[in-house]
């Protein structure tokens, strides 16, 4: 390379590194060659002649050059917490997934950011038949489906081909690609653990559950046309426009399925249809998200770039956050004085309910934990409030029972299910080891553990529990810990039983604001995941039986009268959580949240993160980071 050429690339160079300080001048002294045509006077045979030359010399120049300044895109900072498992809309379970398939993809509903309603989204509007069993959706035309290539920046939209590849033209969601996605989920070649939610659909569950007779052509979803999808139901459920919005049923691009069927959430590979697009996945690092230009209202999306760490340790985040490298973190409890009694700090902190309730699952058929005596006795050891005034520290609820308030069908907190009693703990354990002929030292040896997923705040709560069970039940608990997208396998009821930790946490948030996808989607045996282990016929579950709670949540499901089923989930929350023992709900969560003023965000009380929808002073932001 010239001098020259090196020159130039040092001042392109500067630039990108100056941009957002302001264009400053780059002097620089540079040599170059320089050719010339010169006359002279020479002597020619005796005489003086004047002779034309060209020659070549170095000289030195001095060069002056403004960089063009560059662009910064509007950047939001936050952080995932862990790596997700998953952003297929199919396979998502878990509260980081459903956030970022929340921008990556559209739904045919979703939950209005600040008071939850429903709202139209790809869908426009919607109706049931007069017995409830039919609903018809009627889709807008102008979503499009694309792909972002990270090389070259560029978001393009996809193109449809036919069975013989022959080119449709430019891609749009359509009603075929919600059928595509609902019967995904429910195949159960798909393995997706969140199909349940889909089981009110007519055959969905026989059909995911491999019952013969039934295909998934016999699932109650149809595209009447381009634009218009129907659901056909085992009953009526006037939360079903919820359910038809949730992730699991997210409309998906089959060809780019099939070409990658792994490998198909990749960047580069991924075909979505969201206000954001995939730029960067590096596993166990970061994600980064990018604004997709072809969106319908892409003009209102403000913030261009979404940089997601995964940083596990709340305490680094917290000091990130600080450094003003993280726009808006969750306020790790040892924490929380300070930030209170801080200054600026408190003004950036806002605490609020949460439709989420954090509790410990008990693996119902692995001894000791088959018998209801050891589960109360580790269930009413738990000082509840205790651990909110000392751990938590952050204005949490108490939790009797499993739904929040702000759920239909949801008890009041205290008014049924189970009520702390270290006393009443004892006499439990100490029954079950007189039948047993044991003594408390040949329990311990059982070797009971306590699993969480990896944090410090889980691990915080697991030791002060821990401790409770010591000091009340003088029981010895081991506590492990395993990152997240390990821990949800290693707690999936099809774990063989020897591989399965005794008690495990979970959080639960509400994917619609209905006692149903509490009570019935997550706790009953036929219907919802039971990971618990209820009932079961077989040590990973493959079948289990109906007891009074799985009846009553059954006909609160299928009742149409709305004090009827107040009732009905009354009477299954007690029974599940103070008859059955068969978990430990704990509190119902509060957010602890700190965020910085150039932020403008929303909480949404359900679907997750709407990063669109969030706004970033970029004046000030760069003015606090010294740009």
């Amino acid at each position: 390379m010239s001098k020259k050429a090196l020159f130039v690339a040092l001042v392109l160079l500067l630039g990108v590194i100056l941009a957002a300080c302001g264009p400053e001048t780059v002097t620089e002294t540079i040599e170059k060659e320089v050719t010339r045509v010169v006359t002279v006077v020479e002597e020619v045979a005796g005489e003086a002649v004047e002779v034309t030359r060209v020659v070549q010399e170095v000289v030195t120049e001095v060069v002056t050059a403004v960089p063009e300044p560059v662009e910064q895109p509007v950047t939001l900072n936050v952080n995932l917490g862990s790596e997700p498992p998953t952003i297929d809309p199919q396979l998502a379970t878990d509260t980081t997934s459903v956030t970022l398939v929340r921008n990556l993809f559209v739904g045919l509903t979703q939950f209005d950011s600040v008071d939850g309603s429903l709202q139209p989204y790809l869908a426009t509007e919607w109706e049931a038949s007069e017995d409830g069993t039919v609903w018809t959706f009627h889709l807008r035309n102008d979503i499009a489906w694309v792909n972002y290539n990270p090389l070259t920046g560029e978001t393009t939209q996809v193109n449809r081909a036919d069975a013989e590849g022959n080119d449709l033209g430019p891609a749009f969601v359509n009603a075929h690609d919600v059928v595509y996605g609902v019967k995904r989920a429910i195949d159960p070649a798909t393995a997706s653990d969140y199909a349940y939610v889909l089981y009110s659909i007519k055959n969905a569950a026989p059909v995911n559950g491999g019952e013969e007779g039934v295909t998934l052509d016999d699932v109650g979803v149809t595209a009447l046309d381009d634009w218009t999808v129907q659901f056909t139901l085992e009953a009526p459920a006037g939360f079903f426009p919820a359910i038809a919005g949730l992730w699991t049923a997210n409309p998906t691009f089959q060809a780019a399925i099939d070409a990658n069927p792994t490998k198909w959430t990749e960047a580069g590979l991924i075909i979505s249809s969201g206000p954001y697009v995939l730029d960067t996945w590096i596993h166990g690092g970061e994600m980064v998200l990018v604004k997709n230009p072809l969106w319908i209202n892409a003009d209102a999306v403000q913030i261009e770039r979404v940089e997601a760490a995964m940083i596990v340790e709340e305490s680094t985040a917290f000091a990130l956050y600080e450094n003003n490298e993280l726009d808006t973190v969750g306020v790790p409890s040892p924490e929380l004085d300070r930030v209170k009694a801080d200054a600026v700090l408190s003004a950036e902190y806002i605490s609020e309910s949460v439709l989420c309730t954090y509790y410990y699952g008990f693996t119902n058929n692995k001894p000791p934990f088959d018998d209801v005596r050891v589960r109360q006795a580790f269930s009413q050891a738990i000082d509840r409030q205790g651990l909110i005034d000392n751990v938590l520290k952050a204005g949490q609820t108490p939790a009797s029972s499993f739904a929040p308030p702000g759920i239909f069908g949801a008890p009041p907190p205290g008014t049924v299910g189970v009520q702390p009693d270290p006393v009443a703990a004892k006499a439990a354990l100490d029954a079950y080891l007189a039948e047993k002929g044991m003594t408390i030292e040949d329990f311990n040896a059982m070797g009971i553990v306590l699993m969480h997923n990896t944090s410090e705040g889980h691990a915080r709560i697991a030791a002060a529990i821990q401790q409770m069970w010591k000091d009340t039940l003088g029981v010895e608990v081991k506590v492990e810990n395993q990152e997240w997208r390990v821990y949800l396998d290693t707690i999936n009821k099809d774990t063989p039983l020897e591989q399965a930790p005794h008690i495990w946490r979970l959080g639960w948030c509400a994917d619609y604001p209905d006692e149903n996808n509490w009570v019935y989607e997550v706790f009953n045996v036929s219907g919802g995941s039971n990971n618990l282990r209820r009932n079961c016929t077989d040590a990973v579950c493959t079948d289990a039986t109906a007891s009074e709670f799985d009846t009553l949540t059954e006909q609160a499901k299928l009742s149409q009268d709305p004090a009827e089923r107040v009732e009905l989930y009354a009477q299954a929350e007690n029974i599940l959580a103070a008859v059955e023992y068969a978990y430990a709900p704990i509190y119902h969560y509060t957010s602890s949240t700190v965020t910085k003023p150039w932020l403008t965000r929303n909480y949404p009380p359900l679907g997750g993160s709407d990063y669109f929808n969030w706004t970033i002073d970029v004046a000030a932001k760069s003015a606090a980071m010294g740009q």
